[in-house]
């Protein structure tokens, strides 16, 4: 196997005097003007890493020999300055807030809160006036060490919530990893399936996308939510994280699957170190060469804690909103959060500065 190139933007910014100095980025008001080039073998060595302005990636690529990987340059390219299609009917041209509703008494931050399917529904359109565009309705925790349920009652809690909220106008996605509820959510309103196993933890799970023929995010973590945190290891988290969502996008691909269907979500905190997490962060944007739709969840993580004061979960908004604005400069265009109003106004205040004249 050949060796494999990865372009990350930097340099990204809505300001017009970069404007051609600087290359389209995925069809948004920003640009970037130099980038992180990054040539890895089929084994996962670096064999060069490189950070070039825009204009330059292609001449040293060639000048350097690199003939076959200048033609991966140019779709990359291409990939990161094109318009996202719509996805589950929103518009990715700007950010969008996905609400969690954990139906659960055992979730690491709001375990508990919204467990009777009254409070999570009443919750849940108080979250869309505050600014929700998704709701996001989970009813088995993903916590790190947190024991599975069984399928009955994962699917006692969610589907009277899924039926509810989308009956009232919501656009509600599925946070599951079993085929059975994905498939009987879907008929009972939801119009997204949103997997932590990226569609891998059930052996029906792929299928039931496919015929569900909804959207679906499919996201990263390494082992499972009993394990994962015990021992996670990476070559380099950021390229072998983009590796494992590429090839898992050609999955759905291969199964029918639109890719104007699928966006992806490289898992922070799901199998991660903070050192793994703050690199992911830093390289939201090399996600978007994958040619979907980003979505970042990293509201209330405990690695926010560790980096401050060890706040409790309720207790680290604000940097679950320092996160959440990393992923605004990179691109971001979907959220998972748990502070739906503080979020939103972060947002609007962080996309009133950008496209300030």
């Amino acid at each position: 196997m050949s060796d494999k190139l990865y372009i990350r933007p930097v340099g990204i910014s809505s300001s017009h005097s970069s404007v051609g100095k600087a290359l389209p980025f995925v069809g948004s008001s920003s640009r970037f003007a130099a980038a992180e080039v990054t040539i890895r073998s089929s084994s996962g060595n670096i064999q060069e890493r490189h950070f070039l302005p825009t204009a330059e990636i292609l001449p040293w690529l060639m000048d350097n020999k690199h003939t076959v990987l200048s033609a991966s340059a140019s779709e990359l390219l291409a990939i990161l300055g094109a318009p996202r299609s719509s996805f589950a009917g929103l518009d990715m041209s700007r950010p969008h807030v996905m609400a969690v509703i954990n139906v659960t008494p055992d979730s690491f931050s709001d375990g508990g809160d919204r467990y009777t399917a009254r409070t999570a529904v009443d919750d849940g359109l108080r979250m869309i006036d505050q600014g929700a565009t998704i709701l996001d309705v989970g009813g088995e925790s993903t916590r790190p060490g947190a024991d599975p349920v069984s399928l009955d009652e994962e699917l006692r809690r969610v589907i009277p919530v899924v039926e509810k909220l989308s009956q009232a106008g919501a656009l509600v996605s599925i946070d599951t990893r079993h085929a059975k509820v994905m498939t009987e959510a879907v008929q009972a309103g939801a119009a997204i399936i949103n997997d932590v196993t990226a569609l891998e933890g059930d052996a029906e799970s792929l299928e039931a996308a496919a015929k569900a023929k909804v959207p679906v995010i499919l996201m990263h973590m390494q082992g499972t939510p009993e394990t994962m945190q015990a021992n996670p290891q990476y070559q380099d988290a950021a390229l072998d994280i983009y590796d494992y969502l590429q090839s898992r996008v050609q999955a759905c691909l291969d199964a029918g699957i639109p890719k104007e269907m699928i966006a992806v979500d490289p898992g922070i905190g799901f199998g991660k170190t903070v050192d793994h997490n703050l690199r992911l962060l830093d390289s939201l944007s090399l996600f978007h060469g994958i040619g979907c739709p980003v979505l970042l969840g990293v509201s209330r993580k405990s690695f926010i804690g560790k980096l401050s004061q060890g706040e409790e979960p309720k207790d680290r908004v604000a940097g679950s909103l320092a996160c959440a604005l990393a992923g605004l400069d990179r691109g971001v265009q979907m959220y998972r959060v748990h502070d739906v109003a503080e979020t939103s106004q972060a947002f609007a205040i962080g996309q009133a500065i950008k496209q300030a004249v």
